[in-house]
């Protein structure tokens, strides 16, 4: 896992201005929403190749793509953002003023060239809470609309009728993000049977939240979001701490992740796993 100090802060450009990439919203579109709540919270880093277009004026983003590139751990001395360093326990005060923080770095890639994005990108660092709750309602909002297409295109190919009406329907279905009426349905039905499966959404946890407590040993767990230790992925994991800073690796996630019965259940990144594709883009601007 890569760790570096407050001296990451030299990654980033320093701008007093308002992010100019920020999409000029005219419709209440959840992508919209989605490019304009990422790219306010995000700042471009020394790397981006877009950054004397971004000091000089507005760019029009509509041909350009969301990639996601890195997941960074940072730990930062907590004396960097004017808290009190001194501190009397024994490990002369490391640990005490080590705050972890964790990012995304994210690109801006022309053209949906995703797979290859080596020029004229624009490469931004935005806290990993954003670039999560942000993505993962855009990407949720797409699974629900994904889903209805699916289940009315299922309908249509049903119609005994054969009317032009149902089959205007399925051709609109068929070009809905290369909806396959074939296979879409057990997809489908196998999200919204997650549960009685035996498994839960990732993307439930990111938010760090106690997940196990016994009371006769006083052992806890607290699951959260945490990059991976290449950097290439975000996983579900265990941490000792309510801010999820001490991350505990001997133990599995799914060990101790229950339902409301009680029962352990197993994580599905079906969802979460959009959020970091290895080549593909995950969301286009336009």
């Amino acid at each position: 896992m890569k760790i570096v100090t407050a001296t990451f802060a030299s990654l980033l450009v320093t701008t007093a201005s308002a992010n100019p990439f920020a999409p000029q919203t005219t419709q209440n579109t959840a992508k919209a929403n989605y490019i304009g709540s990422l790219m306010r919270g995000a700042r471009p880093t020394a790397k981006s190749q877009l950054r004397r277009l971004e000091e000089e004026a507005d760019v029009d983003i509509s041909e350009y793509s969301i990639k996601f590139e890195q997941c960074q751990l940072v730990k930062q001395y907590a004396g960097v953002n004017g808290n009190n360093n001194n501190n009397n326990n024994n490990n002369n005060g490391e640990d005490s003023i080590l705050a972890t923080k964790r990012f995304v770095i994210f690109r801006l890639c022309p053209e949906n060239s995703c797979s290859s994005c080596n020029s004229n990108y624009g490469e931004y660092i935005v806290d990993m809470d954003t670039y999560l709750e942000s993505t993962l309602r855009f990407k949720q909002e797409q699974q629900e609309q994904y889903c209805q297409a699916c289940e009315e295109c299922a309908a249509d190919g049903n119609d005994d009728d054969g009317n032009d009406a149902a089959a205007r329907r399925r051709r609109r279905h068929l070009s809905y993000d290369n909806l396959n009426c074939n296979t879409c349905y057990d997809e489908c039905k196998n999200i919204e049977n997650m549960e009685v499966n035996g498994y839960v959404d990732a993307s439930e946890y990111i938010n760090c939240q106690k997940v196990y407590e016994n009371e006769n040993t006083g052992k806890v767990y607290y699951a959260g979001a945490m990059c991976s230790g290449s950097g290439t992925r975000i996983k579900i994991a265990l941490f000792a701490d309510e801010q999820c800073s001490l991350y505990d690796g001997s133990v599995d996630a799914d060990q101790h992740i229950k339902n409301n019965n009680g029962y352990n259940v197993k994580l599905s990144y079906h969802l979460l796993k959009q959020t970091f594709p290895d080549y593909d883009c995950v969301a286009s601007c336009a």
